[in-house]
């Protein structure tokens, strides 16, 4: 162990590696230095994920697994969703946490080291205060878990939409948007140092800026951004929510090149009755004709969605219904996951009814369904040529031949498909790839 060194063992989604790489930026300020490896670092963070009991249970075991590697004189930390949501919690199934630090007030990760190694605190040390309010750092990563040149950047934290299964408003409290000052200025950092994509993230990306008071305030940053940092090829658009897709963020998107013909909006369901029992979006209608305005202004668009399968009451009926919406409107990627019954959300009173073997068997129908979909869409490609964001090489197993791995615009990172393109390729380029193969989920080409 060396002094005023740390390690960040960050779980669950992109936002959360967003806020594990600005506490990590935080603590390089006040002279910290990085370590891999825990059993050498003075203080241990790990940012933890509380959203659903999977990762709930992942994110006790990696506290549970550096409590048993701690050693005199190491900090260990619980940062995130869950310290938010249970810090009492923690320290009680494991005492020898010495700080809990919530998601709102990540910005004090500095005061928190500093009161642990300095010892003027009461034991635990609690940073758990209820206000609704999001760090004015900068909020982007630049190659702390991808490789090549992508990056995630945060426009706004929390959220105020009333999903009745979601816990996210519980434990980041309601919507607030960064200024958009803020974030074009860390646009522009990452335009400097490279970064060829930018991934806006947030609870609800089309939300941004509802409470300054900006109208289609999603449309009007990324016109803002696209002038601002016109060495940034891609610009990708995720967790946009049905029914605030709006007819300027289409045009907005088709007219501006760097902004790419890809929208991740997840749906979660396509029954109306299951929709309200959500608390979600129930207009289906909406959804098919705002699908076929988005592919109608860029068509080429590649469309992602998620699902629930297995909620409260939905029936063998409802599901159908679910599975004759995806076959008809073909989208490009979707995710499914079974049903989490959260306590202490409006979903609550509906309990768990539907058997596990149920909702199991539900999600592997769904996704044979949308595997043959995706299939298809993948084998209309060979032939054609597609630009391929490059993020690594590797050999082929069993040989000594060197393959690249990349992204098309149609690859969101960490989630969707890869490029397999023969040779060694540079990292962090963009290189026009003929698709010369296809599988269910990734393609195969060749640098042209």
């Amino acid at each position: 162990m060396k002094p005023k060194t740390f390690t960040i063992i960050s779980l669950g989604c992109a936002k959360n590696t967003v806020d594990s790489d600005t506490m990590a930026q935080l603590l390089h300020r006040e002279e910290y230095t990085l370590v891999e490896n825990p059993q050498e670092a003075e203080v241990i963070i790990v940012n933890t994920c509380g959203f659903i009991s999977s990762a709930r249970e992942e994110s006790y075991q990696i506290l549970s697994e550096m409590k048993e590697q701690k050693e005199e004189g190491q900090i260990l930390i619980a940062a995130g969703c869950l310290a938010q949501r249970s810090g009492e919690e923690i320290v009680r199934q494991i005492p020898q946490v010495d700080g809990v630090l919530g998601t709102r007030r990540w910005m004090d990760i500095g005061d928190v080291v500093r009161s642990l190694r300095e010892g003027k605190h009461p034991q635990p040390l609690y940073h758990l205060p209820d206000v609704d309010t999001v760090g004015r750092d900068r909020r982007a990563t630049v190659g702390a878990h991808l490789q090549g040149g992508s990056a995630y950047l945060k426009i706004a934290d929390g959220c105020r939409r009333p999903c009745a299964f979601c816990a996210i408003p519980l434990i980041k409290g309601t919507a607030v948007s960064r200024p958009l000052d803020d974030i074009l200025q860390d646009a522009v950092l990452l335009g400097e140092n490279g970064v060829r994509e930018i991934n806006l993230i947030a609870q609800d990306t089309t939300d941004y800026g509802h409470d300054l008071g900006l109208k289609d305030g999603l449309a009007h940053l990324l016109e803002e951004m696209t002038g601002a940092v016109p060495e940034v090829d891609w610009i990708r658009i995720l967790y946009a929510y049905p029914g605030y897709v709006t007819d300027r963020l289409i045009e907005v998107m088709a007219t501006h090149k760097s902004v790419i013909p890809y929208l991740d909006m997840p749906l979660q369901h396509a029954h109306p009755q299951v929709l309200r029992r959500m608390q979600r979006p129930a207009n289906v209608d909406w959804v098919h004709k705002t699908v076929a305005k988005l592919r109608k202004a860029m068509p080429g668009l590649a469309l992602r969605t998620t699902f629930i399968v297995g909620y409260p009451g939905e029936t063998e009926e409802e599901f159908q219904a679910l599975l004759d919406f995806v076959e008809e409107m073909r989208f490009d990627r979707v995710g499914a996951f079974a049903f989490s019954f959260e306590a202490d959300v409006p979903a609550e009173p509906l309990g768990d009814p539907i058997p596990q073997e149920i909702k199991v068997e539900r999600m592997e129908r769904l996704m044979l369904k949308q595997q043959d979909i995706s299939l298809a869409k993948n084998q209309s490609l060979v032939g054609k040529t597609l630009d391929v964001l490059v993020e690594g090489q590797g050999l082929i197993e069993g040989t000594s031949e060197t393959i690249s791995l990349g992204r098309s615009y149609r690859d969101a990172p960490e989630i969707d498909g890869m490029v397999i393109v023969e040779n060694e390729l540079p990292i962090g380029e963009i290189v026009s790839v003929e698709i010369n193969g296809a599988t269910v989920y990734d393609l195969m080409g060749v640098a042209k």
